[in-house]
């Protein structure tokens, strides 16, 4: 039997560094930065295609570069007819996010640099697969309800062809704009577990399509992308502020899950937070919802107080979501429509300079032992 000295174990990696990236720092201290910008300036300030180009290419694009970027992804977004027809092969149940893997799966083979790995290759399938995802989102929900897909509007931004392609409709600017923000929030999130499986993926060097379908299968959990969707179940079932404290106890007193708090590496909040909160205090004054804020507010202060956990974004971004009108489905395909710049980023970053993540395991079974089975050979 082995002699080797015990490995020291992290329960969930917890604390443990399992890589290098020049993409994304989060701050425990509740700051989030992308290659050194910070997230509440670059959500102010910035679109999502500009922020999509910075993680894929390290720097700001200039004008012209960044109308390259936004035509390049506008001209992807068209799916091939093949992926058109699986979406509609697929059951009338099947969940978005079952949908948007298998149709991120199946986009593969139909890339002509599906198994090129040099950096300018990865550079183009991003481009390919941040076009598409949205696509496959939009295109996939209608399907399902049993209406034809809507064609593309290249003139539009991400965001507003995301709002488009779901209902025929151009939203006012204002919405557009919203929607820039909550993707440029969701972009990247560091060593995340989506973002993670989609590098341990890449590490083997399989295909950028392969490590993303990784990441989408890992989003769908309510443990990470998923918990959006679950926080609205609880908000939903709380209807007023005034019912939030006692609601709290009662899940803490039973000892239930309870989405949208806490986080791994953040100690002192979550820094998407106060931008998400202000998305939904204005959106409720929009559309007379004006409850959801205060009744995330007062679990907010109640968890605090019982747990001192904080809230994370995904509190605030299932009312959002709600508020504009996106069925509660489609909040983790939405998430991933944005977080798909971060896993692309990071794809591209690891084979840029790879080695095989291959972590070590702590055994807890019998000790060596004789054999005492049936037979030689299973004669």
């Amino acid at each position: 039997m082995s002699t080797e000295t015990k490995p020291q174990y992290s329960p969930g990696l917890a604390g443990v560094i399992a890589g290098e990236t020049e993409i994304c720092w989060v701050d425990p201290n509740a700051g989030l930065m992308y290659r050194g910008y910070d997230i509440h300036e670059m959500a102010e300030k910035a679109s999502f295609e500009e922020v999509a180009y910075l993680l894929l290419n390290g720097e700001l694009p200039t004008l012209s570069k960044l109308e390259q970027f936004r035509s390049a992804i506008a001209k992807e977004r068209s799916l091939p007819k093949q992926v058109l027809e699986m979406l509609r092969l697929l059951p009338k149940h099947t969940h978005p996010m079952d949908m948007l893997r298998t149709g991120v799966s199946m986009l593969a083979p139909f890339d002509p640099e599906l198994n090129d790995h040099s950096h300018e290759a990865n550079i183009r399938k991003s481009i390919r697969l941040i076009a598409k995802v949205s696509t496959l989102i939009t295109d996939g929900y209608r399907i399902q309800k049993g209406h034809d897909p809507l064609p593309e509007r290249e003139d539009l931004t991400l965001a507003g062809n995301l709002f488009y392609k779901l209902n025929g409709e151009v939203p006012p600017t204002w919405k557009i704009r919203m929607m820039d923000t909550i993707f440029i929030l969701y972009a990247d999130h560091e060593f995340n577990a989506s973002t993670f499986a989609a590098r341990v993926t890449a590490a083997t060097l399989a295909d950028i399509y392969a490590a993303v379908t990784s990441a989408c299968g890992t989003l769908k959990g309510p443990l990470h992308g998923g918990a959006n969707e679950e926080s609205m179940k609880m908000l939903d079932e709380i209807k007023t502020p005034d019912r939030a404290e006692s609601w709290m106890m009662d899940a803490l007193a039973r000892k239930a899950k309870i989405m949208g708090f806490g986080h791994r590496v953040y100690k002192k909040g979550d820094s998407r937070v106060p931008i998400m909160r202000e998305i939904a205090r204005d959106l409720g004054e929009r559309v007379g919802k004006k409850e959801w804020v205060p009744i995330c507010e007062n679990l907010e202060a109640t968890m605090e107080r019982e747990k001192q956990l904080c809230a994370n974004v995904d509190l605030y971004a299932a009312p959002v979501f709600t508020m504009l009108k996106f069925p509660p489905e489609l909040n983790t395909p939405i998430f991933a429509a944005s977080r798909v710049a971060g896993w692309c980023a990071h794809v591209v970053e690891q084979q840029d300079n790879n080695r095989l993540i291959r972590p070590r395991s702590l055994y807890t079974g019998p000790a060596q032992r004789p054999y005492k089975g049936i037979g030689t050979n299973g004669a």
